[in-house]
């Protein structure tokens, strides 16, 4: 078990050394389009990199998840095969939101043994999360 400050600190080292091992700069925020954003997520069962969703209103939320949701054969086979869709998801923090993802079980933030295969699974699903991202932004944006 690790403290607090311990985790911080794996987590920190962690993020530290993704960035040297692969320097670059990620779209995540950056989408141009509110409330839709690509992120890397690295806890202590899982890794993932995700497509998030996340409006306020749940109308303009839903109209992009139509959207992408127009495009998920061909996310699944050109990008991301594994790809999950979920409509509907309901954050720790209790914001629900949409989400489109790609998993790596038996990973820890806290196991530096998993570092490795970690950083490789986020590098590459997230450039091709990307690709996918910017070749079909004009048809997902609102």
């Amino acid at each position: 078990m690790f403290s607090k400050e311990e985790s911080k600190k794996l987590r920190q080292e962690f993020w530290v050394a993704f960035g040297k091992s692969f320097p670059r700069k990620w779209i995540l925020y950056n989408t141009k389009i509110k409330g839709l954003s690509l992120k890397f997520h690295f806890g202590l069962k899982t890794a993932m990199v995700s497509l998030d969703i996340e409006p306020t209103d749940l109308a303009v939320r839903m109209a992009l998840w139509d959207k992408l949701s127009s495009l998920e054969s061909i996310l699944k086979n050109d990008y991301l095969p594994e790809v999950v869709f979920n409509d509907s998801l309901i954050l720790d923090n209790g914001k629900e939101i949409s989400r489109v993802y790609v998993l790596l079980e038996n990973v820890s933030i806290h196991n530096k043994n998993t570092w490795r295969e970690t950083m490789e699974f986020l590098n590459d699903n997230m450039l091709l999360f990307e690709a996918f991202f910017n070749e079909y932004r004009d048809i997902i944006a609102p």
